[in-house]
């Protein structure tokens, strides 16, 4: 599957010792490096069910780790990116069916639209964009070799053949959420799970591959004919363009449990070696005070936004005015301030001279190497063009590199 395309992201001199990013891991619950010093970082990034594309809580997450991808970058690394593209799931066979539409078509039209405004947004794009219709033969391979180790079970009620992953073969289970199996149970049934299904061996046993129900879409494999579960998908796509321990696992803090839980568990079991060496989470966009979600329908969708006249750098600014961990609130005062932003730092790249800019590029390094700090990298740049456009400044290049900074670093084109 096609990204989408990308600007050139300007090179900033590279300082002779870089400083290493940390970032809060949320399965050892501390700050921690991540990436290597030298070489290639791996980066996961889970994708859309593609309906409902692209609303604001999609893009904080996108926009959070491009700051990671961009800081690596920046730090000398080469970036591995894969992202997946959930399209083919209940959820969107459920949107389908109600919107009297082609489940396909559905998918393929929300994903181009995400693409679009990913775009917009400038946010880099991955090597791999993955959807699990094309990963379907990659997925039934891991299934395959879970089963012939008799990792996966086959169950046997009103829809015989469904399989499950034995959760209760991976000791390290949980140990991402840590969360107690009382605690899990509520949250796996509320995401998209099956604790109650009575021929499970355990409640919290994953389903890795859905026999063919009438009227729903199936492939011919060796473990049936039918689809993948959710979770597995991303173990597979994940361990073929990446291999298992790559350098981190990330998306939104809803994900953390079952979805990444049960990937890592599902890659752990296959490999043996631990899936990710670190897990980030970005928080939750709320709109009225209720969490922004598909389910609820309270939706801010960028492509709205765009066609309302709002300029992408706008909207993305008004996502990195908040920490990527914070949960926090969408307004329309949020945007206006946003834009305001926008605006001062346009006229003060725009001047013939300003103060200097290399303490610009130092203190957003700093701040996006402190957990991806972009609220402090956004007050940094706030300072130099307010100092710019009220002081005569003597510095003919720091408009320059305050603009190349901005660009390569938080994604924002002045």
């Amino acid at each position: 599957m096609q990204a989408w395309n990308s600007r050139p992201v300007p090179r900033l001199p590279v300082p002779e010792a870089p400083t290493r990013v940390r970032a809060f891991d949320s399965a050892s619950q501390q700050q921690v490096l991540v990436g290597p010093e030298s070489g290639t970082a791996r980066l996961y990034v889970c994708g859309i069910t593609p309906y409902d594309a692209t609303h604001i809580g999609h893009a904080n997450t996108y926009v959070a780790f491009d700051l990671l991808h961009r800081a690596w970058r920046d730090a000398g690394l080469a970036v591995h990116y894969v992202q997946n593209v959930t399209d083919v799931d209940d959820p969107l066979l459920e949107r389908a069916t109600r919107d009297g539409v082609d489940w396909a078509e559905l998918a393929a039209e929300q994903t181009q639209l995400f693409r679009e405004d990913m775009e917009a947004l400038n946010v880099l794009p991955p090597q791999h964009y993955v959807g699990v219709v094309e990963a379907v033969p990659l997925i039934a391979d891991l299934v395959q070799g879970l089963q012939q180790r008799g990792l996966v079970y086959a169950v046997q009620d009103e829809h015989p053949g469904d399989l499950y992953l034995d959760q209760a073969a991976d000791p390290a289970f949980g140990s991402l959420s840590h969360l107690s199996e009382a605690d899990a149970l509520p949250v796996f049934a509320e995401r998209g799970g099956d604790p109650d299904r009575r021929a499970k061996k355990g409640p919290l046993d994953s389903l890795v591959w859905r026999q063919q129900r009438p009227g729903e879409p199936a492939w011919e494999t060796a473990v049936g004919t039918g689809r993948p579960g959710w979770h597995v998908e991303c173990s597979a796509i994940a361990l073929h363009h990446l291999g298992a321990g790559f350098d981190v696992q990330a998306g939104g803090s809803d994900l953390v449990f079952p979805h990444h839980e049960m990937s890592a568990s599902t890659a752990r079991l296959a490999t043996g070696e631990d899936f990710a060496r670190a897990y980030l989470h970005s928080g939750m966009v709320a709109l009225d005070g209720e969490k922004m979600s598909k389910s609820r329908g309270n939706l801010v969708f960028v492509s709205a936004l765009r066609r309302e006249g709002v300029d992408p750098m706008a909207v993305r600014l008004a996502l990195l005015d908040h920490h990527y961990r914070d949960d926090w609130e969408w307004t329309a005062a949020l945007l206006s301030a946003a834009e305001q932003r926008l605006a001062l730092w346009r006229d003060a790249v725009r001047l013939d001279a300003g103060v200097g800019g290399d303490e610009v590029v130092a203190q957003v390094r700093t701040a996006l190497a402190d957990d991806l700090d972009a609220p402090a990298a956004l007050a940094a740049v706030d300072a130099w063009a307010g100092a710019s456009t009220v002081v005569e400044g003597d510095d003919g290049y720091a408009p320059q590199v305050v603009a190349r900074a901005c660009e390569a670093l938080l994604g924002i084109t002045l």
